[in-house]
């Protein structure tokens, strides 16, 4: 992302604003190029009469005085927030009234459900529940006598709960209505997901409605306040699986805000620094946050909250105590060259109460000599900090990633020099070792478990690590990422603006949308029905029809249907129509394959992507027995790479005739085996979109979503599919 150039008229912006736990974030991004405008920052108004809708006021003016527009020059807004999360961390959650519909065993099985009392979240406290049994759901008044009950013991929020409601809600619906004629919030399970599993879409319901009062509340007030202000765009939420959602959608689902603060930063990788491989590490002060893209993808699984299983669809985010202010721990004796580096983390400055030696004045470290401490009564004695006789200093990642020469210039994290090495010389006497040396070995044990992280990671994705690149974000991004690189042997860089990057992301994120169905022997009318229903759903929300992109993974073993819809605001305005220069695209690719430009073959182009490549032996003792590969590339309009694979085939067909030549195609391509028939992975370059259809592994289903992306373009239009070969 470009830096900020000055323009007396802006022209419409986005703003993204990421509530946190300490601090409230606001970006401005400039709608036709992308480039940021201006950024504040406020304390979290937790306290306030408006909780954090004050606080995200107070960065919304403030923003925009800063960068000079008005209320009406913005076209698109949006935050994230940690206030679910913190609600189920915390244990403050409303109280939740169950209304179990059915008779006989349906009885027996949401009798059961009583159990959810039992659940405890990471406050170690425990989910209130309340519990009422709701026999005939269609004898007049049954419904509001069982909601009546629950209300009657403290419950402040409802759930329909009733066995196979996915296939008839009827009595999920009959309580619905009853707790809407009370005035009270309420949800059914078959609203939260479409998928079988009582137990476990009850518990997903559940802690959806115990956020859901609070939620609700700071929905209210943050509408109102934007509304006052002049501002008139639809107000957009942070999703946990890195896309944005309307406000109503919010209302309805408000758990999918929950884990959504690492999923905001994760969209600034993808959109902002355009990471089509690769792992994003943001890094804060106490810990750091990994998760994967994979071929332009954020990786998502079912998250567990309260050390349970969920049907909530969120970013596979693993999380490590290491951040640019964990505390270097010594062991062994006192004296020159006889301590040795135990650890790093996880205690931080912060919990110690102390500032980092790195960013004090040179002046002030005279004298200093390494002492060891215990930041809480419970920790270990081991914990490394600087004393003066005057103050004590900690002794931090940051202050090893600075005296390293690790740090960029301009950097949020950056240090001075001089200050950094003073702060590391008494380790390093104690070590035994230069100051570079000690530097490096901080650094080293600080990123020993990033490292194991990330490589597990790469192995469970399949990540390609010719081309898989981490990227850093977060203030402290350059304490841990430039390290790892070099640690890893994977490329690794800063991203631009790393210190807001989930206001960044928050800003530039697409609307997003996932369905899941349970359809045994699914048709290919059930497939494409799902695909339908993901693409209504972002429609509703505000995204532009042209530019919708739906992924569509069909799983035979689990009978299971997803599908993921992304699309743009119409706001978002950048223009994509013109294609990479060759000269752009062939850097790009061969960057990527480790080959000269000149090397390359373009094997197709449209006016917004170019696909190039080479064909290769594969390396080893035995590769030149082995049959030669199609190594590919597809770049797009700016230059990024978008698609790569080391076994693919491409051809360019017209539109009017590509139904029959892929049905073909496929026929030809699909391989056979123990398991049945196995068709290539495709992907389809049509217009502006990259569908992906690699997910589909019955290549009927394959050919039917095919028909449907080609059914929609113009008949003379040209159309590339790159397939690749599965192993």
């Amino acid at each position: 992302m470009s830096d900020p150039s000055p323009s007396p008229t802006p022209g419409p912006v986005r703003i993204g604003i990421d509530v946190g736990g300490t601090f409230t974030d606001a970006v401005a991004v400039s709608a036709t190029t992308y480039a940021l405008l201006g950024q504040v920052k406020v304390p979290t108004s937790h306290d306030h009469a408006d909780g954090v809708a004050h606080g995200i006021m107070t960065a919304l003016e403030g923003l925009l005085d800063d960068i000079g527009v008005s209320a009406e020059d913005v076209g698109f807004l949006a935050h994230g927030t940690t206030q679910a999360t913190n609600a189920l961390l915390e244990g403050d959650v409303a109280t939740i009234g169950i209304v179990g519909v059915g008779s006989g065993y349906d009885a027996f099985a949401t009798g059961r459900l009583r159990s959810l009392g039992k659940l405890r979240l990471d406050s170690g406290h425990p989910l209130p529940v309340r519990y009422s049994a709701l026999r005939d759901p269609d004898r007049e008044g049954a419904a509001l006598a069982s909601v009546d009950r629950v209300l009657a013991e403290g419950a402040e929020v409802v759930v329909a709960v009733e066995p196979f409601s996915v296939d008839d809600p009827r009595g999920e619906l009959a309580v619905l209505e009853a707790a809407r004629t009370r005035g009270v919030p309420v949800t059914a399970t078959h609203e939260i997901t479409q998928l079988y599993g009582l137990g476990k879409r009850a518990r997903t319901a559940a802690l959806n409605a115990g956020v859901m009062p609070r939620m609700l509340q700071t929905a209210d007030l943050v509408e109102r306040s934007i509304h006052k202000a002049g501002v008139t765009a639809p107000l957009m939420v942070m999703r946990c699986d890195g896309g944005v959602m309307s406000l109503p959608e919010m209302r309805h689902r408000p758990l999918l805000t929950v884990l959504s603060g690492p999923a905001a930063g994760v969209a600034g990788a993808l959109m902002g620094e355009k990471v089509s491989e690769g792992v994003f590490l943001e890094t804060g002060g106490t810990s750091t946050d990994i998760s994967v893209i994979r071929r332009g993808r954020v990786q998502i699984r079912h998250a567990r909250l309260g050390g349970k299983e969920t049907y909530l669809s969120a970013l596979d985010v693993r999380t490590v105590g290491v951040g640019g202010g964990s505390l270097v721990r010594v062991g062994g004796g006192e004296g020159p060259g006889r301590a040795d580096l135990t650890d790093v983390g996880p205690r931080s400055a912060h919990i110690a109460g102390l500032p980092y030696a790195c960013f004090a004045d040179p002046a002030e470290l005279e004298g200093a000599r390494l002492v060891r401490i215990s930041p809480m009564a419970s920790d270990p004695g081991d914990h490394a900090v600087l004393d003066t006789g005057r103050q004590r200093f900690a002794l931090t990642v940051t202050c090893a990633a600075n005296a390293a020469g690790l740090v960029p210039e301009g950097d949020y994290a950056r240090a001075d020099a001089d200050a950094a090495r003073a702060a590391l010389a008494p380790l390093a006497e104690a070590l035994g070792t230069g100051v570079e040396e000690a530097a490096r070995a901080v650094l080293h044990k600080a990123t020993e478990r990033v490292a194991e992280v990330v490589e597990e990671l790469v192995g469970d994705y399949g990540l390609d690590r010719q081309v898989c690149a981490l990227v850093g974000g977060g203030g402290g991004a350059a304490t841990v990422t430039p390290y790892l690189g070099r640690r890893t042997g994977l490329a690794a860089r800063i991203a631009a603006h790393s210190e807001v990057i989930s206001p960044l992301g928050v800003a530039l994120a697409l609307v997003r949308e996932s369905v899941e169905r349970i359809i045994p022997g699914a048709t290919h009318a059930d497939v494409l029905a799902v695909r339908a229903e993901a693409e209504r759903a972002v429609l509703s929300q505000g995204a532009d029809p042209a530019g919708i992109e739906v992924d569509v993974t069909v799983d035979p073993q689990r009978n299971l249907v997803a599908a993921v819809a992304t699309g743009a605001t119409e706001l978002r305005t950048k223009d994509r129509t013109a294609g990479a220069d060759d000269e752009t695209a062939r850097a790009a690719a061969a960057d990527s394959l480790g080959a000269g430009p000149g090397e390359l073959t373009e094997y197709a182009s449209t006016g917004q992507y170019r696909v190039l490549g080479l064909v290769r032996r594969p390396r080893g003792p035995l590769g030149r027995l082995a049959r030669e590969r199609t190594h590919v590339r597809v770049v797009d309009a700016e230059g990024v790479v978008r698609l790569h694979s080391a076994d693919a085939r491409v051809d360019t067909l017209v539109a009017a005739e590509a139904e029959g030549r892929i049905k073909d195609l496929v026929e030809e391509r699909t391989t056979y085996g123990d398991g049945g028939a196995l068709p290539p992975a495709v992907w389809l370059l049509l217009g502006p979109k990259l569908a992906d259809l690699s997910g589909v592994l019955d290549p009927g289903h394959l050919v039917a979503l095919a028909s449907a992306e080609v059914a929609r373009r113009a008949p003379d239009e040209r159309i590339v599919a790159v397939m690749e070969k599965r192993r």
